[in-house]
């Protein structure tokens, strides 16, 4: 039996002052860790539409679509099955970030990049580093990153 790819969005939403936009992820079932906004891609849409749209779902926060980039494409196997994630980079937003979905998420916070709290969930941990080359490797086996050039 074959499974199914897993496709989703991890999107960056920097201050502009050296701060991200990270929630505090409380999906049942798995350990409590920090993440970025993003989840699955619906049938149709683009990296950047996916990412547009969980954006507004989990935060509120509402970014065109046309103003997101995607930085790199990540590809891990740790659910047991691939899982594709791009790493989509969001215009920079002070916007209030409400808890839309509280069932998932236990609050957002904006941090500074330089001191981003542990444990981060591993996806949102490849896509901070696609985006932040200077941070520690988090790769582990079984993961490739593609960076994306335009």
């Amino acid at each position: 039996m074959t499974t199914a790819p897993l496709l989703g969005a991890g999107i960056i939403v920097p201050t502009g002052d050296g701060r991200v936009l990270i929630g505090r992820r409380t999906t049942a079932g798995e350990p409590p860790t920090w993440s970025l906004p993003g989840g699955k891609v619906d049938p149709g849409e683009s990296f950047e539409q996916t990412a547009a749209r969980e954006l507004a779902e989990e935060t509120g926060i509402v970014l065109p679509a046309e103003e997101m980039r995607v930085l790199a494409l990540l590809l891990d196997h740790e659910l047991g099955r691939p899982r594709l994630t791009a790493a989509v980079l969001a215009p920079p937003s002070l916007a209030e970030a409400v808890v839309t979905e509280p069932h998932a998420c236990g609050g957002w916070e904006r941090v500074a990049v330089d001191a981003l709290p542990e444990p981060m969930f591993y996806p949102s941990s490849l896509v901070l580093g696609s985006w932040l080359p200077e941070r520690p490797s988090v790769v582990r086996a079984g993961t490739t990153g593609y960076p994306v050039t335009r």
